[in-house]
């Protein structure tokens, strides 16, 4: 990639944090957006490149912060090439705080998570695209294999079921204003969301995906990569 500018939300750990720090290490300037203040700053302050990376409070849940996260990025840095959905709840943090299922969750903790995983990446579109559409760039929307593959009574999988949904509903029309979309579908990751448990051991770091977002943000001119599925050695499922 020549130059671009990035903006990724829930950028400040697992794979938006990855994918950050491979984006700023090639010479690209880079937004990220944190729901906590804390981290947020811990992470900028270890990723440097204060001259390239904006950090932003905000929940992609929520309309007002988002619009607020993409007009504050491209204010910054001129431009918007490419926004990144990836701020999400991922299976082991909603069995660990909502329940596994329908039948043991505890339903006042889902629509955190529905809202997240669902409305965040209509809300990212709905500011990014007019900016998309002047740099002719790109939207990654981040899946998972729970949105390709059902799961007993998981109501992450239905959430990461609209994902897929929302990428082609996406697509159909982006893609008449020059702009692409990639859905990247990632398997088994070694991420914080594990705490309190062990990742199976041939889950896959999360720089393996980031160089897959990389990839799609790479694309020359004219190609369209619209869904990516990564899993690691050993995942049957």
């Amino acid at each position: 990639m020549t130059s671009k500018t990035v903006l990724i939300t829930g950028g400040t750990s697992g794979i938006g944090a990855e994918t950050a720090r491979l984006l700023l290490d090639r010479g690209h300037c880079v937004a990220v957006t944190g729901r906590n203040e804390a981290k947020l700053k811990a992470f900028l302050d270890a990723a440097g490149h204060p001259d390239r990376l904006l950090g932003l409070i905000g929940d992609a849940a929520d309309w007002p912060a988002t619009r607020s996260a993409v007009t504050a990025t491209v204010e910054r840095f001129g431009a918007l090439h490419a926004a990144v959905a990836n701020a999400g709840f991922t299976s082991a943090d909603y069995q660990r705080t909502a329940g596994a299922t329908l039948d043991d969750g505890d339903p006042t903790l889902w629509p955190p998570m529905v809202l997240t995983n669902v409305l965040g990446p209509a809300l990212l579109a709905k500011a990014a695209l007019p900016h998309l559409e002047a740099t002719r760039g790109r939207m990654v929307l981040i899946g998972s294999v729970a949105g390709l593959k059902n799961a007993p009574a998981s109501l992450y999988s239905a959430t990461k079921w609209a994902v897929t949904g929302l990428a082609e509903n996406l697509r159909l029309h982006a893609t008449t204003r020059g702009i692409g979309i990639t859905l990247v579908n990632p398997g088994m990751i070694d991420t914080p969301f594990w705490e309190g448990n062990s990742a199976p051991p041939f889950a896959l770091p999360p720089r393996h995906v980031a160089e897959s977002i990389c990839f799609a943000l790479d694309q020359p001119a004219g190609v369209d990569l619209n869904t990516l599925t990564i899993r690691p050695i050993g995942q049957p499922v």
